[in-house]
Formats: C-alpha cells, sequence, structure tokens
C-alpha cells in the first residue's frame, strides 16, 4: 500500500514538471532600428541607430558575439560600430546606439536597395545562434548637380515652347 502510494506521488511529481513549460533561456532579443529607410545621395554614407533589448523573462544574460548582414550590391556595410555593443544584456537591459553604417557608391543606379542584420550570440560566449534579425532599405536621391543639369536643359526649351505657343494665337 504504502508503495502504491510512493509511486503514484512520484508519478504525480514527475507530471508536475513534464507540464510546467520551461525558462526562457538568453536566446530571446528585441532588435529595432530607429530609421530603417533612408534616403541620401551618392557618396554619402548613411549610419543605422539601433535598440538592443534582452526581455526580462530571460532567465540569464545573453551574449552578443557576433553579427551577420547581406546587402545588395554595389554598396558597402561597415559593421564595426557593432563591436561597440555591450558584450551581453542582463535580462531586461537594453542598449541603444549607431549598429552600422552604409557607404553608397558615387554615380551608382537609381532605385531601392535592400539588406538585413542579424546578432548572433546565446547563452555563453561560444554560441552562434540567431538571436534578432531586421531590413533595411536605401533610396538614393539624385544628386543636387543632376538636378540643376535637368532645369538648365528644361528651362529654355520651355521657354521656346512658351514663346512658339503665344506666336501662334497672336496670329504672326
Amino acid at each position: 500500500m504504502i508503495r502504491k502510494i510512493i509511486l503514484s506521488l512520484t508519478m504525480f511529481v514527475l507530471a508536475i514538471f513534464l507540464l510546467v513549460p520551461p525558462l526562457a533561456l538568453a536566446d530571446t532579443l528585441t532588435l529595432s532600428l530607429s530609421n530603417p529607410v533612408q534616403r541620401a545621395t551618392p557618396g554619402a554614407t548613411l549610419t543605422f541607430d539601433a535598440t538592443v533589448s534582452a526581455p526580462s523573462t530571460n532567465a540569464v544574460p545573453i551574449f552578443l558575439n557576433s553579427d551577420n548582414y547581406t546587402i545588395d550590391s554595389p554598396l558597402t556595410l561597415d559593421d564595426s560600430d557593432f563591436f561597440s555593443l555591450p558584450l551581453s544584456l542582463d535580462p531586461g537591459d537594453s542598449y541603444t546606439g549607431a549598429l552600422f553604417t552604409i557607404t553608397l557608391p558615387s554615380g551608382f543606379a537609381q532605385g531601392d536597395y535592400t539588406g538585413s542584420f542579424e546578432i548572433l550570440g546565446g547563452a555563453d560566449g561560444s554560441a552562434f545562434d540567431t538571436l534578432a534579425t531586421t531590413d533595411f532599405q536605401i533610396s538614393p536621391t539624385p544628386e543636387p548637380r543632376t538636378m540643376l543639369l535637368l532645369a538648365t536643359g528644361l528651362g529654355p526649351l520651355g521657354f521656346v515652347m512658351y514663346r512658339k505657343k503665344g506666336k501662334s494665337l497672336s496670329g504672326v
């Protein structure tokens, strides 16, 4: 009888341990860019600022060990700002600052360029799990001298059209 009670209690305790959800470990991170869509003229360098947060539900500190990114050619990304982030974030901690910069080559084609940036790390200094990913977009704006050249060409053309229209109305 006592053996049956002990066996029943053991099974009950085991069932409780199996049904209780595990605590969130250090593989949760929130990453948000303050301005994920930016515009600039060719030759400019854009800085992307971000907030990186470790939720208070994490059980242990989270280590930010590395990064990974993709970006459309011919843009170049400099991730050296990432290495100024703290090495780890305790549960509930956050960091806000520059995450990376992108340089637009002079004279590259118009259009939208996209990329993504991810933070790798985990519960220790040797983990390289993907913790967070964010997307960004760059749209080049025409250089001011291009707009000036366009206005210089269209201005006289518009004046000639105006003069022709005026002459045709006066019957001369």
